[in-house]
This record gives C-alpha cells, sequence and structure tokens, in this order.
C-alpha cells in the first residue's frame, strides 16, 4: 500500500501536532519547565502509592499530560516530525475517530510499559514518544513493503516493522544522551510499549473503518 500524500485527511494529525508544539512553547515561555514535567509527567510510582508534596495533574490523565511536554526542542521537533510523517500516512487509511484512538491507546500503552519496566520510579515520563511510537507501529504495518529476503510476506511485515522500531528507539535514545546533561532520560520500555499497541490496532482499524467500502 503505497502512503496518501495530500493532508486533507490528517486533520487530526494536524491537530495533534499543533496543540503539541503549542503546549511546548507556553511551558518554554513560563520558565517553568521542570515543575510543568512534574506536575504533567507519568510518575510510575504513582501507581504504587507513593506521594508528593504538590499538587499534581489527576493520575489517570498523566499518559495524555505526559505527550505535550517535552525535555527540549530537539525532542519536540524530532517527535513532530516523525508524527506529521506517519500520521499522515495512517489517519488517512484508518479515518480522524480511529487514528485518534489509536494516539490515546499508545499514550497509555507506553505508559504501562513504562511502569511494568519500573514501578517504583519516581522520574516524570514526558514526551509525546510513546502515542508517536503506537502510530509508527500502525504506519509499519499499513505500509510496510517486503523488502527483507524471506519468503513469507507476513514475516516479511515483521522484520520490516522491526528495524523501524529499532531506528525510532535508537534515534530516541541518542538524543537522550544529549538531554541527560539536564537530568532527562529514555523511556525505551514506553517506546516498545506503543509500538506493540500500533501493531496490534493497525488491522482491526484498519478493516472496521473500510468495513462498508
Amino acid at each position: 500500500m503505497r502512503p496518501p500524500d495530500s493532508w486533507q485527511k490528517a486533520r487530526v494529525t494536524l491537530a495533534i501536532a499543533a496543540v503539541t508544539a503549542l503546549a511546548w512553547a507556553l511551558a518554554a515561555i513560563s520558565g517553568y519547565q521542570g515543575l510543568i514535567a512534574t506536575w504533567g509527567g507519568f510518575i510510575p510510582a504513582r501507581l504504587s502509592g507513593a506521594t508528593a508534596n504538590m499538587a499534581l495533574a489527576p493520575l489517570f490523565l498523566t499518559p495524555l499530560t505526559a505527550t505535550l511536554i517535552h525535555g527540549g526542542l530537539l525532542h519536540l521537533l524530532l517527535n513532530l516530525m516523525v508524527l506529521l510523517f506517519c500520521g499522515r500516512a495512517a489517519e488517512a487509511i484508518v479515518g480522524p475517530r480511529l487514528f485518534l484512538i489509536l494516539y490515546v491507546v499508545g499514550a497509555y500503552a507506553a505508559a504501562a510499559a513504562q511502569y511494568a519496566a519500573g514501578p517504583h520510579v519516581t522520574a516524570p515520563m514526558v514526551g509525546a514518544s510513546g502515542a508517536i511510537s503506537a502510530v509508527i507501529g500502525a504506519y509499519a504495518i499499513l505500509f510496510g513493503r517486503n523488502r527483507v529476503a524471506v519468503a513469507n510476506p507476513r514475516l516479511a511485515v515483521a522484520l520490516n516493522a522491526l528495524w523501524l522500531a529499532v531506528a525510532w528507539v535508537a534515534i530516541q535514545y541518542l538524543i537522550g544522551l544529549m538531554l541527560r546533561m539536564d537530568g532527562i532520560d529514555v523511556a525505551v520500555a514506553a517506546h516498545v510499549g506503543g509500538f506493540l499497541a500500533g501493531l496490534a490496532l493497525a488491522r482491526p482499524f484498519f478493516l472496521w473503518h473500510w468495513r462498508k467500502a
């Protein structure tokens, strides 16, 4: 399947990108990025009963509020670039409503995976990378090409998806190395969780969207 070239069917993708960019800009202007990250980031230890001495966003919302908080401009730009590239194509295939559900489920799957990897971690997880990983997973299934020398086409798509996931996590890790001086680490488990959610939902969403075609 060839990715669509039009932006007309990518309104949800564009809206998510715009809101995410605006949220980062407002946080940067305020000068309270650290406090905002703590307030709205997903903190695994909160699920384990840990509390903080400050008001925090409702725990059940933090997988979503965390997607609006980024560690820096480079972190934001990379996420938006990948979101726009993969999101435009995926949204055109599964439709705006299912694409929004895909993004939200990806955010929560990322948070769940991050909790499973470190339930007592007190550092906030921030960034849209987990939710975007779900978009990448869906893109890999919907548009993956058989470029791997294996006879089984499904296995070829799976291998291509795996390579895309590894590349995405590797790029995020390299950016994390640059951000580590500010105390920001890459949530690899969150990326894997979001990506797996995208892999699982891509085909069912595709079939549901085109069920009456």
